[in-house]
């Protein structure tokens, strides 16, 4: 099928395939819910229960009919120069993504679509706008193909006529995995992801549908009379008794919350396996929704390294490679680039080798930030505390207790200490390292040939103080060494820009 688009350009283009009508309604049935509730309801009111099933019936054959016309006037072409996508039901769009712009092609299969042998097909720039466009969906094969033809064609190798690589090809040259997750690091990982998010859909679920309820959900009144209904009473209980409930409360909501991480690390990493491949790194992972990811080298900007004070007691770190499309939104970036969720530093170094990125020596010399870095944001954080409680003293009568707040932050004093203690930096000859938090603990290193812009900032108390804060500009993000010596930082400067001014990154980022 793809092939055919290859070396036909015929006018129609290429559909989507005609099944994914089929998944595309079932997976968007959960946004007819409230039409589908408010028809219901409406017709009830309005003493039409007799048509309801007609009014509901209506809706979805409606949403079938939107699928159908959009699917019809859905195409896409793959040509020698780039590939367009025309979509639209009323209002036309036309878009033509050139093949030097894809940074990546993503395959992902949701457990429906899978069963199905469809796939949807994304296809990423660099542009910071996330996925240009994507193909839901199209079998599973033709995924395959397409994403070879864009490999081949961005490598030059290929020409209108020419067959594509297939997957099994591509497969042949793929060797032992460089990393992999078993099931013993799954239920690890799944442990330190300890998660509440279930305590969040439930509480989002009785908020939205509390008429449904047959008392007021969020009235602690309401709940102590359906205890009394019972035949208990709060205020009878013995002491220990209370003691006893309110930790089996705490133990229970931990035991959910480990069950909980567990769950949705399994679902999100199940599998996971990275490759060496000739085009890059190749990730694959997922239980229900299988995702297959390849990161060209040249995209890996810089590297982050994970760890906490707990995992890495056990020995564990996790990697992230900032890529070139890293512009997206934040949340997207920690899912799509994470390559090692869990593993040992050997194995990290390993991984980070493969994309340029050296480990620091031993006796490359890490300096902290003026302690100054510390002591202002300590200070600013009471008198921003201190405005607080002088506010409620003035404006409610609740001003002592307000107090007790004020009381509080002095504890954060020695967390904000260790983060400021465990955050350093370091440069040598190639590399730029950042090491920042605590309880949170990263090491970002990038290549000082992939800085593009140094920018030396002061603020109010920094100047006052002859500091300053280095930030350097990469295609991924930023990093940042901050409040050191004024005289530092410029020497940090002119050291890197001498590095960086003998760069041409139009080569640099070349075709791979």
């Amino acid at each position: 099928m793809i092939e055919a688009a290859v070396s036909d350009t015929a006018v129609e283009g290429q559909r989507l395939h005609p099944i994914g009508l089929f998944v595309g309604f079932i997976t968007g049935l959960p946004r007819l819910f409230f039409p589908i509730v408010a028809g219901f309801y409406g017709s009830q009111k309005a003493g039409l229960s007799l048509y309801a099933p007609l009014i509901i019936l209506a809706i979805i054959s409606i949403s079938l009919l939107y699928r159908w016309i959009d699917w019809i006037r859905f195409r896409y072409y793959v040509d020698g120069d780039d590939i367009r996508i025309e979509s639209g039901v009323l209002d036309r769009n036309a878009r033509s993504i050139p093949y030097d712009r894809i940074q990546d092609v993503s395959i992902e299969q949701k457990l429906l679509p899978r069963l199905l042998g469809l796939a949807e097909v994304k296809f990423e720039t660099g542009g910071g706008k996330g996925d240009e466009a994507k193909l839901s969906f199209v079998s599973s094969a033709d995924a395959e193909r397409l994403r070879e033809v864009v490999r081949a064609y961005k490598s030059g190798v290929a020409s209108i006529n020419a067959p594509a690589e297939s997957g099994a090809q591509a497969d042949a040259a793929v060797q032992l995995p460089i990393y992999a997750m078993d099931t013993k690091r799954l239920v690890i990982l799944g442990i330190y992801s300890f998660s509440l998010i279930i305590f969040a859909i439930l509480f989002g679920a009785a908020q939205q549908f509390d008429f449904l309820l047959p008392f007021d959900f969020w009235d602690i009144r309401s709940w102590l009379d359906v205890i009394k209904e019972r035949g208990m009473a709060i205020d009878v209980i013995d002491r220990s008794a209370q003691i006893f409930g309110v930790l089996a409360g705490l133990f229970a909501l931990i035991l959910l919350g480990t069950f909980s991480g567990i769950v949705k690390t399994v679902l999100r990493d199940y599998g996971f396996r990275l490759d060496r491949t000739e085009k890059g790194f190749r990730r694959r992972r997922g239980l229900l929704t299988l995702t297959d990811v390849v990161m060209p080298i040249h995209r890996v900007q810089a590297i982050s390294i994970h760890t906490g004070p707990i995992r890495k007691l056990s020995g564990w770190y996790a990697l992230k490679f900032i890529s070139l499309a890293n512009d997206a939104d934040a949340e997207k970036q920690e899912k799509d680039h994470v390559v090692a969720p869990l593993g040992t530093l050997a194995e990290v170094w390993t991984i980070s080798k493969e994309a340029g990125v050296e480990p620091p020596a031993t006796d490359l010399k890490f300096t902290r930030s003026h302690i100054a870095a510390w002591l202002d944001g300590y200070l600013i954080l009471l008198g921003l505390g201190a405005i607080g409680v002088l506010g409620f003293a003035v404006f409610s009568s609740a001003g002592a207790n307000a107090a007790l707040l004020l009381l509080t932050l002095l504890p954060l004093a020695p967390f904000l200490w260790f983060g400021w203690r465990n955050s350093r930096s370091a440069i040598d000859d190639d590399q730029l390292f950042v090491r920042q938090g605590w309880w949170r603990e990263y090491m970002t290193i990038a290549s000082l040939v992939k800085v593009q812009s140094v920018e030396i900032r002061q603020g109010p108390l920094a100047r006052l103080r002859g500091l300053a804060s280095v930030h350097f500009g990469i295609s991924g993000g930023a990093l940042a060494i901050k409040m050191i010596p004024l005289a530092t930082a410029q020497e940090i400067r002119n050291a890197v820009l001498a590095r960086v001014v003998t760069v041409d990154y139009s080569a640099l980022n070349a075709k791979t």
